[in-house]
């Protein structure tokens, strides 16, 4: 026969162990959302402000912190940049290769600005790819594979 007392610590033991899972991923959720925010706030911050060895920052073709329509260093009108991380991976015919959004934002860097990209999967140029991957936020992905 089972004693009330073991019955009762029988179900404190059941949901201490249903509970602690979801505590825990609670948690984790509450730090990936507080690392995320970090990470789009120093791509902002970068996008703004650096130039990586170069003659301006990403802010000097694309306007607004890329939320308005842009202008190249040769005076061609390009558009926001809200959705365009939607578009990635895609084919870049001046690469002749399919490219993701941290080669696009290399090659602006590079090809634009004429500074240096920062390394692939470094800190920075996961920041960047943070942030401007955050303007698409609500925006409908895969529109590239129609």
């Amino acid at each position: 026969m089972v004693s009330r007392n073991s019955l009762r610590l029988r179900t404190a033991f059941v949901v201490a162990a249903l509970t602690i899972p979801f505590a825990a991923r609670a948690a984790d959720t509450t730090v990936g959302e507080a690392a995320l925010q970090q990470a789009v706030q120093k791509g902002a911050d970068l996008f703004a402000n650096e130039s990586f060895g170069g003659a301006g920052t990403c802010e000097t073709c694309h306007l607004g912190g890329g939320r308005e329509a842009g202008k190249l260093p040769n005076g061609k009108v390009i558009p926001s940049l809200i959705g365009a991380a939607a578009v990635f991976p895609r084919y870049s015919p001046r690469a002749g290769r399919v490219i993701t959004l941290a080669e696009q934002i290399g090659g602006c860097i590079h090809n634009a600005l004429k500074g240096t990209p920062p390394a692939p999967g470094s800190a920075d140029l996961v920041a960047l790819e943070t942030y401007i991957t955050s303007l698409s936020k609500g925006t409908v992905m895969g529109q590239q594979f129609k």
